[in-house]
């Protein structure tokens, strides 16, 4: 059985892009090889007061580092697939074999841009699985016309990757993943209660994805004391706690500040994992490994307190069984 592997996700959130670049190279410093970050056109919280432009970013995170990077994005609203299609194989051509993406369906918050309707997660699913199709074919050399959600005409990539990234589909329940797992290349998730995590990995599973990779991007709050850590990730990401149909049909980060204004400390820890104790760290990581993700991103959302993973490839990662990094 492959050893799970361990990675740090960058927050464009909550970092200007020059910042998080230090900070991404910093974690390989440490002994990373993985990162993946994510791909916002506005952050969750006027608090965070940040969202850099990830493709731009991650021309430039490839070329200072030799991490692996992956990103989750939407296509179908901001973003065109052919346009999409053309990023992702600038950047595999470039830098083969360290490049993957993760497609959702996305946030109002990041697409109301165009002006166009938000449609209802029906059509949005629909709208998502059309993008993937388009931009598989276009990546696998494809001359591609499509006429449904998407409108794509006599489209062609004429500087392609000599080998396919994979599109792997974003899912946070275990409904989502079942549909998943019948087209996309593999499943990335977001930290949740360890039951919820081994139903979207047996959906995925049971779906189509028995063979496929699955990664996990985890949410901690970690930090010297108790009374930071959760300090720390109640400003940051408290919102976290609302259900992601909420959050995907809020359209401005004052909006969800407003209805995130009433979140309690103690409720932060209902989907951030708070300690001061590494070994709590431990122990929490490990069962995620034993759930058997390929996988797993740590994001530490204390903005404070990025020196994490040279602390955790110290004290928490030796101790794991079955991972490396």
């Amino acid at each position: 059985m492959s050893k799970t592997r361990i990675g740090y996700h960058a927050s464009h959130e909550q970092y200007a892009p020059s910042e998080l670049l230090r900070l991404t190279q910093n974690v390989e410093k440490a002994g990373c090889s993985l990162a993946m970050c994510s791909d916002h056109l506005v952050p969750w919280s006027e608090r965070q007061g940040h969202s850099g432009y990830t493709w731009s970013w991650l021309g430039s995170a490839l070329q200072a580092t030799q991490l692996e990077f992956g990103t989750v994005t939407a296509p179908g609203q901001r973003y065109h697939p052919v346009i999409l299609a053309q990023k992702i194989a600038t950047l595999a051509e470039m830098f083969p074999g360290r490049v993957w993406v993760a497609l959702g369906s996305g946030e109002l918050m990041n697409e109301h841009v165009t002006g166009e309707k938000w449609p209802e997660k029906s059509r949005r699913n629909q709208r998502l699985l059309e993008s993937f199709r388009i931009m598989k074919a276009l990546l696998q050399g494809e001359t591609v016309s499509h006429d449904g959600h998407i409108k794509v005409d006599r489209a062609k990539l004429w500087t392609k990757p000599a080998s396919m990234p994979l599109l792997v589909g974003a899912a946070i329940t275990a409904q989502t993943a079942e549909w998943m797992g019948s087209w996309a290349d593999g499943l990335v998730t977001i930290g949740q209660d360890y039951d919820v995590l081994a139903k979207i990995i047996e959906a995925f599973r049971r779906g189509g994805g028995k063979s496929k990779p699955i990664f996990l991007q985890e949410q901690i709050a970690y930090a010297p004391t108790y009374e930071d850590a959760i300090t720390q990730a109640h400003d940051q990401w408290r919102f976290s706690v609302f259900k992601s149909t909420i959050l995907a049909d809020t359209a401005m980060p004052e909006d969800i500040d407003e209805i995130s204004k009433y979140v309690r400390e103690e409720d932060v820890k209902k989907s951030v994992r708070v300690s001061d104790d590494l070994q709590e760290h431990r122990e929490w990581l490990q069962r995620n490994v034993d759930l058997g993700f390929d996988r797993i991103y740590l994001h530490n959302v204390c903005r404070k307190n990025q020196d994490f993973f040279e602390r955790f490839r110290e004290s928490v990662f030796p101790n794991l069984k079955g991972v490396s990094l």
